[in-house]
């Protein structure tokens, strides 16, 4: 199976009635979970990144609903019951992807945002904003891929671990994003969708 990325952006908030029905189609426990969220526009990016992954998996596996989820130690995510379809999701300012594929994979995004040079120099090595973002969503993909957690990531590493490849994902301007694989399954362009 090809690796399969998707990307949404979200250039408006939902409405209560796209909320509602988001809510109908994830796994019971996210949905709980997004639930006790303080803000409801806190929601919006995971319920989108679900309904993709909801979207996704009803065309390629042909699912009517999400199966439950099983969590490792982490908190890493995973179909109960079908270790042939493995998936990530990440989520920012107005923004997700979706990662889907057969074996592991770890994906990331993030708008690019102000961050102080000192805080580029001391978490990447770099004083500009792109490459700091690329050093984030690189390790982010990577310890989502290995669902060691966050605090798998390091500063000051090597940008590629042995058996590794790292992509770094075209999806919208002003965003940054990565895919962290071990497969040599071919990289699908990342399908956008823009929420207007």
């Amino acid at each position: 199976m090809d690796i399969q990325l998707f990307a949404v952006k979200l250039d408006r908030p939902l409405t209560d009635d796209e909320v509602n029905a988001l809510l109908r189609i994830i796994p019971d426990e996210r949905r709980e979970r997004l639930m006790r969220m303080p803000k409801a526009e806190l929601r919006y990016e995971p319920l989108v990144a679900y309904a993709v992954l909801y979207m996704a998996t009803r065309a390629m596996c042909g699912w009517k609903k999400l199966p439950k989820l099983r969590y490792n130690k982490y908190g890493k995510p995973a179909f109960d019951g079908y270790p042939d379809v493995q998936f990530n999701i990440s989520h920012t300012r107005r923004a997700a992807l979706v990662g889907l594929h057969d074996e592991p994979i770890g994906v990331d995004i993030e708008k690019l945002r102000p961050v102080s040079e000192r805080s580029m120099q001391r978490i990447a090595g770099t004083a500009s904003r792109q490459e700091f973002f690329e050093s984030w969503v690189r390790r982010e993909s990577r310890s989502k891929w290995s669902g060691a957690g966050i605090g798998s990531i390091r500063e000051n590493e090597n940008p590629a671990m042995r058996g590794e490849r790292i992509v770094y994902l075209e999806t919208f301007p002003e965003y940054v994003a990565c895919l962290c694989t071990h497969s040599d399954a071919h990289v699908a362009d990342v399908r956008t969708f823009v929420i207007d």
